[in-house]
């Protein structure tokens, strides 16, 4: 039995817990929030991110840091943009032969480093990994059979990762590659923010099976560049994530998109739908684009809508009047 600690009491850390306590670990979950926390305690459910899901007695809830000592497995699942300054705080807590695990999905603005990279920088002497793939917590929670990869440099924390989080509905490959893994699962959401973009437009199926296929060419593309293994995108951290998130109304990028589609300015509908990593992260991949000289097209045109006031359906217009190209040649 390890001893488990979950950063941050959201959908998808509960769903891990829930799925280590199954495996009869010891799990504790600790998030900075008072009133979460005292809700769960009280009702034995998350009842805004996993209504009926019923979450065991045995898994400890806490606003404590001091809980994250002594264990043996450390996985952070908070909102990418809060990862650096939660690893800063609970750093006085953690044990030096911890595995260190990112379970969230964007880049870092400012470096534009993954999380994973981002809690290595602030943990250069632990082992680090990734859990990412197409696992909505909504699903994951009510058992809903998964897969994922748990991807990291160093073998043996990935063969742990799996064997504590791995059940009969939630299935976990491993892989080395969590660079690109990261980078799948981060720049999915701008392409699923695009796709509910269209769906908010009326367009059809066409369009989206365009969108999304022409979405995985320009993250490979990108992917590549930043030192990812070309077959990382056509697994499950890449066209499977892709795929999950930009059909399903679970994904709070896609929900946001069809807001900004039906006329709702991108402001507003961030506000709306609450944490859309998408939003942050097109920045960042705009950015990335122009520094490794990448053309992303689709990212380029969901910049403009999203932060330059353009209207959704001129950036499909722009899209479809791009000069004509076959279909495999490399963006210039």
């Amino acid at each position: 039995m390890a001893k488990i600690a979950i950063i941050g009491a959201g959908g998808f850390g509960i769903s891990l817990a829930i799925a280590a306590h199954q495996n009869h670990h010891d799990v504790t979950v600790w998030d900075i929030s008072e009133e979460i926390v005292s809700a769960i305690l009280r009702d034995g459910e998350h009842k805004t991110k996993l209504p009926g899901v019923p979450i065991p007695k045995e898994i400890r809830f806490t606003c404590d840091p001091t809980c994250l000592k002594e264990k043996s497995v450390v996985v952070f699942v908070v909102p990418s943009r809060f990862i650096r300054s939660v690893a800063q705080q609970v750093k006085p807590y953690l044990d030096g032969d911890a595995v260190l695990v990112n379970a969230s999905k964007g880049l870092e603005e400012e470096t534009y480093l993954t999380m994973s990279q981002v809690i290595q920088s602030e943990y250069p002497h632990h082992a680090v990994g990734v859990i990412t793939g197409p696992s909505h917590a909504e699903e994951v929670g009510r058992g809903v059979p998964t897969s994922v990869v748990a991807a990291s440099v160093q073998e043996a924390a990935a063969l742990k990762i799996q064997d504590i989080f791995s059940s009969s509905t939630f299935r976990i490959y491993i892989n080395d590659d969590p660079v690109g893994c990261e980078i799948g699962g981060a720049l999915k959401n701008i392409i699923a923010l695009a796709a509910g973009i269209c769906d908010g437009l009326k367009c059809g199926d066409n369009t989206k099976a365009a969108l999304m296929t022409r979405g995985i060419h320009e993250i490979t593309n990108l992917g590549v560049k930043m030192g990812g293994k070309p077959e990382t995108f056509s697994g499950l951290s890449g066209i499977g994530d892709l795929i999950v998130t930009c059909c399903s109304m679970h994904s709070r990028n896609r929900r946001a998109g069809i807001l900004i589609g039906e006329g709702v300015s991108p402001e507003d509908a961030v506000k709306q739908v609450g944490t859309v990593e998408g939003y942050y992260c097109c920045h960042a991949a705009w950015e990335l684009a122009q520094k490794h000289q990448v053309s992303m097209p689709i990212t380029e045109q969901l910049y403009q809508v999203l932060f330059c006031g353009a209207s959704p359906k001129k950036a499909v217009q722009n899209l479809m009047s791009r000069p004509k190209k076959h279909e495999y040649e490399p963006f210039q």
